[in-house]
This record gives structure tokens, C-alpha cells and sequence, in this order.
């Protein structure tokens, strides 16, 4: 028998070379398992290839190894056909791990299979050096190998296919997993090749027509390399680039979510929006339609929110909103939709087992939201007024439901509001009207529809006169002279007060400088100040710019503030009435008697008179209250050194009255009503001559 030999470099190189076609498989199985589409074909091509040629190196490197004392030589055919087994069985194999499952059965058939494939490619790649004679082979150590084989065949199916998908410890896992299959494979190969038995005298056929050993050797290695080597690149690259797919799906999936979050809900409150509120309200409908019930749909608007905001600022008013949502969403159920539809208003959506359900929930809710709450420091109280409609019943559509359910939150609102109504057909023409009436108001101002009517001022009892207060008529070219107490409201809740009320003050400025030079110099006039213009950061400026204007010293124009306003928010109050009071304007403390004035505050305040409340004067010869009440007025004003200017006067007992208690100045019907800035000037003069007329008959009586 001849006796081989073996290089052991190369020996150790085949090992090598199993280790890494081992790692590079069970990486291509785990680019297999997680690809798609086309792609898992063009893997499965790939990944063959480059495994069959992976497990053929390691094969013909370990045959190079072997030596004998003969030339040796390889068939090109005959290895061909060899490395065309080798990636068949690759094939095989990668198919089989990365099916879904992985049962028993089909693992002892895929490594009986793959363990014949290995065990032909080996002794096809022997069969190779046709050696004359042939090739004997130890039976035990034949059979030990191709056992061997199915072995590391079952073993490396059931290692690729648990490690195919990719995880935390998986690359660690796959090192250790190859060398151990990368040693399987060598200690078949190496089992098959001690199992060879070369005759004496035999010769190697392929040594002078075949590949020659060097050659063979160094294509071999370098194609090895090379296929290995691209196969775990592109495996890698493959990799980042899925993982990093991956990652900018996750984030567009996110993006997409937060996106259809934010066209969904609203900003601020977190709440559903108007779109979302409409989807909710047709789905209630078709869901009432098919299924029967009933459910109410309530429109509320937060009354007082508009001077919060003006007083205290947006950011304040945002938070006041953030916990009014709150607490409505608090104070139903968890299958209802509340949604924020606007600046203060919101809409709910509930299920109930009647109509009148609805008043018990509407009720619960506006003791909810008139609940004070503190805000950034502030003590903040609002209410609400809430329109209900009923489906059925109150509308045929979505659209319908929120316009019935609008016009009654419309009629609570001027019913008193911090109350509910339900829809009824009526309301709607009354609704129309506050609509057009507000976008009358509107225009009213580039029309020049609003004048001013002054009611005169007398020192008490009955003159002279001292000056006039401005009250705001509004001339509508259809409606006529329309009241102040049906569109001062709307006024205020629109915004569009704060440029009425700069237009009121200029107008007056303007009037005034006019009577001076006239040659009233002893009048005055004043202007009333609503609570969102009060609490406009312009307030101060404005005022300076508008004397200016009209060359009009500060002592001639009084601004008359209630006392409610004054108190809203003190300290800044404080600031703005000092800035005004530095400027040489009057401060005149409107309504005073009705408000929840601490004394404490009160003698900080700039002001130079106290008004008293017309409530007060129209009961003072009925009413003992009343009569303590303004007499009390009456001596702190003197105790603080201010003017006491008592209006509403119209019967010569509250003249006299009030005369005698100490007022400084009257106003009221009695003495004279407010009338146009021409007929002021021949009122005020008649005044005064039957003023004089009167003082000469005592004169002359006496």
C-alpha cells in the first residue's frame, strides 16, 4: 500500500476555510429568513453558490494536503461536477432552514439528504485522481463517514435554522455554532480520506492531463477568499442597510401616527377636533340608525373666558382651557367623545337612554367648569353655556346636530348664561339675527355707524354743570338706534370692543378739546372702560397718543373703570391706573358698592372719585339698606379723600338725599339725559340760566 502524508498548513487552512463557509451560511440563512419578494430568490442563488463553493475549497484544500509518492493530479469534469453537488446541497440546505417550521421528520430527511450530498461530493472529488487501480475503502471507516456527514449535516439544519433570525447575541452565537460545524465537516472529510486505501504500484491518471496540484491550490484559496469574503460583505452591508430600513420605517410609522395624532386632535387639550368629531358623529348616527337608541350632542361655550384671556394673557388662558377639557372629559363617560372645536368651545358626544337624560349630564358639567381654579398664580373662575340637540329628532345629519345644538348654546348664552337649553325650531331665527347682527358690528366702524351722546354731569344739587360722560350709541342704517345692552355684549365677546373703545376715546378727546375751545374750561368728560380694554397692553400708550392728538390736557378726560375689573387682577391694575395717574388722568372707580373690594386695596388705588351704583340710588326711598349702604360710600370716600359721584338720579327725593349724605356731583334723568354733542352745549346753557332763574325768584322771594 502506498502511504499519503499531509501538509499541515493546509490542513489547518481547510479548517479554517469550514469554520468561515460555516459562518458564512448561517449568516446567508439569516438574510434569507428576514428578505422579501424577489430578493429571497436572489439570496438563495447567492447564498448556494457561495456556500457550495465554501464547503468544495475546504474539501479540495484538504485533498491538496494529502500527498503520495506518485504525482497526483484532479479531472476537471469529474471536479466540476464535485463543486455542482456542493452547491446543490447548499441549496438544499438554506431552503430547508427557512421555512416557517422545522418539524423532526423533515429535519432526519434533510440531513439524510444533505449527508449524501456531502458524502458524493467528497468521494466524487476522490474519484477525481482516477487512480489505476482503483481506490479502496475501509468499510468501518466509509460508513463512520458518511454517518459523520448526516450527523453534521442534521445538527448544522437544526443550528442554521434556531439562529436565522437575527438578535442581541446572534453574531456570538453563529462564531461558536461554525466551529463546531466547521470541525463536523473537517472530521468528515479527514474520516473519508483515513477510510482511502492506494494499491502498491498504483498511479494517478489525472497527473499529466488534470489540474495540476499548485494551480489548483492557489485558484482554490483565492477564489475562497474572494467568494467568502463578498458573500459576508454584502451579507453585512445588507444587513445595516435593512437594520437602518428598519429603524427609518419604525420612525415614518411614528412620524405617520403622530402626524394623523396632531390632523385628529387638537393641539392644546389632547382632544379630538372638529374633523375627528364629525367621523365620531356620523359613526353615531349609522350606529342609531341600525341599531336604535338615542344620544345627545352638546355644544358648549365657556362664558367670561374672552376677559380672562385679555386680563391675565393667552398663556394663562391656555391653561384655563387645558383644565376646563379636563374636567368636562372627567365628567362623562369613557365611550363618549368630547372634542375641542374652537377658541372656548367644545362638543360632546353622549349616550343616553332619553332626552331628558341630557339636562342631568349638562347640569353636572356646569358644576364642573364653574368651579374656581388657580392658574399660574391667578384665582380664575369661568362658566359655560350649553346648547343641546337630540338624534334623533333634532337633525338628520351631522351638520344639522351642530347647528341646532349651536343656536340653543346661542339662546342659553342670552338667557343668563351658566345654563343649558335644548334645541327648539325658534331658535334659529334668533340665532340668524345675533349673526348678522355681529357682522353688522363689524363693519360698523369703516361706516362710521357709532356716535356718542353725552349725558351731562352737575354738581350737586342741581349744578352747574361739570362735564358729561360719553355713552356709545350705535346708528344701524336698518335697525335704527340700536341699544347698547344688545351689542356691547357681542362686542366684547367678538374682540371687536378693544378698537370700539379706542374709537370712543378719540371721538371724546375730540368733543372735548371742541368745548374747550368753545370756552368751557371748567368740564370734563368721561370715558368707560371695558374689561378687555383695561387689560390691553396698549392701554397706557393709547390713551398718551390720543390726548396728543388733540392737544388735550390730561385733567379734562376721566376714565371710569368698574370695580370688578379693578379687582380682577390688583397688582397689575395698580400699575396701569399708576401710569395713568402719573399722566394727570382721572381715575374714576365705576359701579362701586357691587364688587368684593378689599379696603386694603382699594386706598392704593389712584383714583380720584368713587361712583356709586345706580342699583343703589333707584331704592333709596324704599329701601334702609340701600340708604346705609350709600351713606357708608359716602364716608369712605371723604375718609380717602375722593369725589363721590352718584348716578341713576331721577326723582328730586334721591336729589336731595343724596345731596344731603355728601355726594359731590349727580347724574340721572332728572338733571338731564344723555343727548347728541350738539344739543349738550344749548342743554348744558339752558341748565344753567334756569339755574340762575331759579336762584333769582329765591332771591327776590326773600
Amino acid at each position: 500500500m502506498l502511504v499519503g502524508s499531509y501538509d499541515s498548513s493546509l490542513v489547518v487552512f481547510s479548517f479554517l476555510v469550514a469554520v468561515l463557509a460555516s459562518y458564512t451560511a448561517l449568516d446567508l440563512t439569516g438574510r434569507i429568513a428576514t428578505a422579501s419578494g424577489r430578493a429571497v430568490h436572489w439570496w438563495l442563488v447567492g447564498g448556494a453558490g457561495a456556500m457550495g463553493t465554501g464547503i468544495w475549497s475546504m474539501h479540495f484544500i484538504g485533498m491538496l494536503a494529502f500527498s503520495l509518492p506518485i504525482p497526483l493530479g484532479y479531472d476537471p469534469l469529474i471536479t466540476g461536477l464535485s463543486l455542482l453537488i456542493a452547491i446543490a446541497l447548499s441549496a438544499f440546505a438554506l431552503w430547508t432552514v427557512c421555512q416557517k417550521t422545522l418539524p423532526w421528520d423533515r429535519l432526519v430527511l434533510g440531513a439524510l439528504v444533505m449527508g449524501a450530498g456531502v458524502a458524493c461530493m467528497h468521494y466524487s472529488g476522490m474519484a477525481a485522481m482516477r487512480m489505476t487501480p482503483g481506490i479502496t475503502y475501509d468499510p468501518a471507516l466509509f460508513g463512520a463517514s458518511v454517518l459523520i456527514a448526516v450527523i453534521a449535516s442534521g445538527a448544522a439544519l437544526w443550528i442554521a435554522f434556531q439562529l436565522r433570525r437575527d438578535g442581541e447575541h446572534t453574531r456570538k452565537l453563529r462564531m461558536g455554532a461554525a466551529v463546531v460545524m466547521g470541525a463536523a465537516i473537517v472530521g468528515m472529510h479527514y474520516t473519508g480520506m483515513f477510510a482511502a486505501q492506494f494499491p502498491a504500484g498504483s498511479f494517478c491518471g489525472a497527473a499529466l492531463h488534470g489540474v495540476s496540484n499548485v494551480w489548483l491550490a492557489f485558484v482554490i484559496i483565492v477564489a475562497t477568499i474572494a467568494v467568502l469574503s463578498i458573500a459576508l460583505i454584502v451579507s453585512i452591508l445588507d444587513l445595516r442597510f435593512e437594520s437602518r430600513t428598519s429603524v427609518l420605517a419604525v420612525s415614518l410609522a411614528q412620524a405617520n401616527q403622530e402626524l394623523t395624532h396632531l390632523a385628529l386632535h387638537d393641539n392644546l387639550t389632547k382632544l379630538p377636533n372638529r374633523v375627528l368629531l364629525e367621523d365620531r358623529l356620523s359613526q353615531a348616527i349609522k350606529t342609531i340608525d341600525r341599531e336604535g337608541g338615542t344620544f345627545a350632542l352638546m355644544f358648549i361655550d365657556l362664558d367670561g373666558f374672552k376677559a380672562v384671556n385679555d386680563a391675565y394673557g393667552h398663556r394663562i388662558g391656555d391653561l384655563l382651557l387645558v383644565d376646563v377639557a379636563q374636567r368636562i372629559r372627567g365628567s362623562v363617560r369613557g365611550q363618549d367623545t368630547v372634542a375641542r372645536v374652537g377658541g372656548d368651545e367644545f362638543v360632546l358626544i353622549a349616550q343616553i337612554r332619553s332626552p331628558s337624560d341630557a339636562a342631568g349630564l349638562a347640569e353636572q358639567m356646569l358644576h364642573e367648569i364653574e368651579k374656581p381654579v388657580q392658574v399660574g398664580g391667578h384665582d380664575v373662575r369661568v362658566s359655560a353655556s350649553i346648547g343641546i340637540s337630540v338624534y334623533p329628532g333634532d337633525g338628520a345629519n351631522e351638520h344639522e346636530l351642530l347647528s341646532n345644538a349651536d343656536a340653543a348654546m346661542y339662546y342659553a348664552k342670552a338667557s343668563g348664561r351658566n345654563t343649558f337649553c335644548y334645541f327648539e325650531t325658534s331658535m334659529h331665527q334668533n340665532v340668524h339675527n345675533q349673526l348678522q347682527l355681529q357682522q353688522d358690528l363689524r363693519k360698523a366702524l369703516v361706516r362710521r355707524e357709532f356716535v356718542l351722546h353725552y349725558q351731562p354731569k352737575f354738581r350737586a344739587p342741581d349744578g352747574p354743570v361739570l362735564g358729561a360722560e360719553a355713552l356709545l350709541r350705535w346708528q344701524h342704517p336698518s335697525r335704527g338706534l340700536v341699544p347698547p345692552n344688545d351689542f356691547i355684549p357681542l362686542a366684547e365677546k367678538t374682540g371687536l370692543i378693544v378698537p370700539i373703545g379706542e374709537w370712543v376715546l378719540n371721538e371724546a378727546c375730540r368733543q372735548m378739546k371742541k368745548w374747550l375751545d368753545e370756552g368751557h374750561a371748567d368740564w370734563t368728560v368721561a370715558v368707560n372702560l371695558s374689561p378687555a380694554q383695561f387689560a390691553h397692553s396698549g392701554l397706557v400708550d393709547t390713551v398718551g397718543t390720543t390726548l396728543m392728538r388733540h392737544d388735550l390736557k390730561p385733567h379734562h378726560l376721566t376714565l371710569e373703570i368698574t370695580e370688578s375689573t379693578a379687582m380682577r387682577d390688583v397688582e397689575t391694575s395698580l400699575a396701569t391706573l399708576g401710569e395713568l395717574s402719573a399722566m394727570g388722568v382721572n381715575i374714576s372707580i365705576d359701579d362701586f358698592g357691587t364688587g368684593y373690594s378689599s379696603l386694603l386695596y382699594l386706598k392704593r388705588l389712584p383714583a380720584t372719585e368713587l361712583k356709586i351704583d345706580r342699583g343703589f340710588v333707584s331704592e333709596l326711598a324704599h329701601d334702609s339698606e340701600d340708604a346705609a349702604i350709600v351713606s357708608a360710600i359716602v364716608g369712605l370716600g371723604q375718609t380717602l379723600n375722593l369725589k363721590i359721584v352718584a348716578e341713576g338720579v331721577e326723582t328730586q327725593e334721591q336729589q336731595e338725599f343724596l345731596t344731603a349724605l355728601g355726594c359731590d356731583s349727580l347724574q340721572g334723568f332728572l338733571l338731564g339725559k344723555p343727548v347728541s354733542a350738539e344739543r349738550f352745549v344749548s342743554m348744558a346753557g339752558a341748565a344753567e340760566s334756569e339755574k340762575a332763574r331759579t336762584a333769582g325768584d329765591v332771591t327776590q322771594s326773600s
